[in-house]
């Protein structure tokens, strides 16, 4: 018996085997749609700090200057908590599509590990480093009531003395930590929420002295609201030429905040590569220079990868001299 096929069902097996050729090339004719699909709506830049502090300033000025390269918004989404290890965690779980970015703080990574549990610590093999950004130095100040202007100062006091922190496992705690240390010297330490809250504490002489980052004290300084001790960069800083360093007053004590801009683990390298050159556009603009001049961050500029190896080298630094000497940031 012979089979006849109509025209219509010509064109309908025409038809399907069409489409299971252009199925099985992946259903693009020119390229695959996640090549030529990024951006497909706004990224976001979520930043696990508090709006208008020294975090969330930076990433408002490299989101600014991301979204015309890109040709979206990039809105910036403040999550504050746990010196953003919630936020942090939250885009890590995220779709690895690049429509979501992560602003880090290295002392997430570096000494925040040091103060909570294996569990609650966020390690960047969950993440995408795409590029540094910022250095941002650590000062020590002293209120004028209190008549401090010197480590020696502070070291002969024979007081009792309050130290303001910008809260626990943050850069600004190590640092004083290991000063004081060091230079055994005594005190009690008063954690807050962020540098604000203990600026305005030292002030205030509510605390003797608070270690926050050189962008929110120097206003103050400069209006000798607040006096500075000693800055932890590892050279003297260009924003306070005069004031000495730890190092340099015999400590070892390297200890800044630096930042960097981050993905969920697993983007392709197309996409991975339009995010980084897009950084590096914001960054490379005049505006962005006359922004970190005009909040003292020191550029630091480096790639993804020198991120991770910085990062790592400083964290088994810090882990090194905390169990040298004998502290536990998990306890104050």
């Amino acid at each position: 018996m012979t089979t006849r096929l109509t025209r219509r069902a010509l064109l309908s097996l025409t038809a399907a085997g069409t489409a299971l050729a252009l199925t099985a090339c992946g259903g693009n004719v020119g390229g695959s749609a996640a090549e030529s699909s990024f951006p497909s709506g706004p990224v976001t830049l979520t930043v696990g700090q508090a709006a208008g502090g020294s975090t969330d300033l930076i990433a408002r000025a490299t989101a600014d200057g991301m979204k015309d390269s890109l040709g979206v918004a990039v809105p910036v989404v403040n999550k504050p908590g746990a010196n953003g290890a919630l936020a942090t965690q939250e885009v890590a779980q995220m779709e690895p599509d690049g429509q979501n970015l992560i602003l880090l703080n290295a002392s997430l990574i570096t000494i925040t590990p040091l103060a909570v549990s294996e569990e609650e610590a966020v390690s960047l093999d969950d993440l995408d480093v795409l590029m540094g950004l910022s250095q941002d130095d650590y000062v020590m100040v002293a209120s004028k009531d209190s008549g401090l202007k010197s480590l020696d100062d502070i070291k002969s006091s024979g007081k009792s003395l309050n130290f303001g922190t910008t809260g626990v496992g943050t850069g600004s705690q190590l640092a004083q930590e290991l000063l004081l240390a060091q230079a055994d010297i005594e005190g009690t330490m008063v954690p807050f929420d962020s540098g604000s809250p203990a600026l305005t504490a030292v002030m205030g002489n509510q605390v003797q002295v608070s270690t926050v980052q050189l962008g929110e004290a120097k206003p103050q300084i400069d209006a000798g609201t607040v006096t500075p001790i000693v800055i932890f960069s590892k050279e003297r800083n260009e924003y306070l030429p005069d004031v000495p360093t730890a190092i340099e007053s015999g400590y070892e004590v390297p200890v800044s905040q630096y930042r960097a801009v981050a993905a969920p683990k697993g983007l392709d390298e197309e996409t991975k590569t339009k995010l980084v050159d897009s950084i590096k556009e914001a960054v490379g603009t005049e505006a962005y220079a006359d922004f970190n001049e005009k909040n003292m961050l020191t550029a630091n500029e480096i790639t993804g990868e020198e991120v991770v190896a910085e990062w790592n080298d400083l964290a088994a630094k810090y882990k090194e001299l905390t169990e040298e000497h004998g502290i536990s940031l998990a306890t104050k």
